[in-house]
């Protein structure tokens, strides 16, 4: 029986833990749906009536509001890492360009109340500029990876331009200039796409040929 009581003792640390990760997921979880919902200001009250807790218990799982919205952001942007799928690496040039814009088109739409909010921290922490540069490393290493055929075949030293081109108008950056401008979702998804067909096309080689199914 001691034997069984110690083992008991033993797990319930974990048992512990594992409910206070849980309950740091669900109250994150819960100001990222205000987020989505268009709210702009958390309060600590909002938050535990959202996510079924206390205020007590948001204070005792996250130093102040500050902290807890850090970590919800950080969240979402994890998020957005997972929604990336593979695109198209071979086949024509219009069915890469189309899956490349559609996918980022809709994230890029989905995270715009977060990458809002993070404009709006005094100070970013360290855990969000890592994050951040992940998404901007994993979607550049995709573009170069999608249009690997049209950097190839670049002439001499342009390849780099290219791809920092390509970069500049499928990033958040862009996305944000033209939804702000008042473009719809589907006219901002046009707009990129037709941006990314007309870098690729300037940097073809004079006289050369887009590849198959331009």
């Amino acid at each position: 029986m001691e034997h069984v009581a110690q083992q008991a003792q033993d797990r319930a640390p974990d048992g512990r833990t594992e409910r206070g990760r849980q309950s740091r997921v669900k109250i994150a979880d819960a100001v990222l749906a205000l987020l989505d919902e268009g709210e702009t200001h958390f309060a600590a009250d909002r938050v535990a009536e959202r996510a079924g807790v206390s205020r007590r218990l948001v204070f005792h799982h996250f130093a102040d509001m500050t902290q807890l919205i850090e970590t919800a952001i950080a969240r979402r942007l994890e998020q957005l890492i997972e929604q990336i799928r593979p695109l198209p690496t071979r086949g024509s040039r219009t069915a890469r360009v189309e899956a490349l814009t559609e996918q980022r088109a809709r994230i890029l739409e989905w995270i715009t109340p977060a990458q809002l909010t993070t404009m709006r921290l005094e100070r970013r922490s360290e855990r969000i500029d890592e994050v951040i540069r992940q998404v901007l490393d994993l979607a550049r290493e995709r573009l170069a990876t999608v249009f690997a055929e049209e950097l190839d075949r670049a002439p001499a030293g342009r390849a780099a331009d290219l791809l920092n081109g390509l970069d500049a108008v499928t990033t958040w950056g862009a996305w944000y200039h033209w939804r702000s401008s008042g473009l719809d979702v589907e006219a901002a998804h046009r707009a990129m796409e037709a941006s990314v067909h007309a870098l690729l096309a300037a940097a073809d080689p004079v006289g050369g040929s887009a590849g198959p199914g331009r």
